[in-house]
């Protein structure tokens, strides 16, 4: 079993994926605000999936006034390839993803330092009795993440209560070790990334989160649904075939 119990200096790299977000974008502003001479915080890096809409010339013009590292490419490819994209340059001795809504908010970064030696990974979850709502999802997605969650762990064999919210933190050397092998680029690459951090020995823990449901999702129903579905099966196909 891998362990980080041991303390050790704390700096973290904060990825953020952003896919066509100009009319959400000013949240990297708060996010900004929050890592400002925060010591443990290594970098921020935002990396830009591809998106057609104003996104990246945003992103540049506020790269000229803020400090942060930003990484572009022409073709969409998924949240999971953006988030590959992130760690593979990530300096910190953990990573953190948070996702651009901000609907957990930059401050659960703070509290989550104050853990950070006890796994090599912790997820966010909204499924916990300590966690805190202040705004539900619509109750299809919400059913849709329930459905999902189950679904991953008869699939995977991965018993953790939500893999889908877009918070969670990895030791540098499991985020190095599991993103490498990574061949899921879209949805459920969540899910990826907890089978193969099993698989490896890594340890995963759960903290609960402060969360609100922020509109402008990027998941389609029932298209979504059904790509996540085949994925799960792919990800079983794939250890099977040694690709692990």
């Amino acid at each position: 079993m891998h362990s980080t119990k041991k303390k050790r200096k704390i700096k973290i790299s904060v990825i953020v994926p952003v896919f066509n977000e100009e009319k959400r974008i000013h949240n990297l502003k708060t996010l900004l605000e929050f890592v400002k001479n925060k010591q443990y915080i290594k970098e921020l890096i935002v990396v830009n999936d591809g998106s057609i809409d104003r996104t990246k010339e945003t992103l540049l013009n506020l790269q000229k006034i803020s400090k942060f590292i930003l990484v572009s490419y022409r073709k969409n490819r998924g949240k999971g390839w953006a988030i590959k994209k992130g760690v593979e340059i990530a300096r910190g001795t953990h990573v953190v993803f948070i996702d651009v809504d901000l609907s957990t908010p930059p401050k659960m970064i703070g509290v989550l330092k104050k853990i950070l030696h006890t796994k090599d990974i912790l997820i966010g979850t909204r499924k916990n009795d300590k966690a805190i709502l202040s705004q539900r999802q619509p109750k299809l997605r919400e059913s849709m993440g329930k459905f999902f969650t189950s679904l991953s762990q008869t699939i995977l064999s991965v018993y953790v209560s939500d893999f889908t919210c877009g918070f969670k933190c990895f030791s540098l050397k499991a985020a190095k070790h599991i993103f490498k092998k990574q061949q899921i680029k879209r949805w459920a690459f969540d899910s990826e990334s907890l089978f193969l951090a099993q698989k490896y020995g890594y340890s995963i823990g759960e903290i609960p989160v402060e969360w609100k449901d922020a509109k402008g999702t990027k998941v389609r129903f029932p298209q979504d649904a059904i790509s996540s579905f085949l994925d799960l099966l792919t990800i079983r196909i794939n250890d099977l075939l040694g690709k692990y």
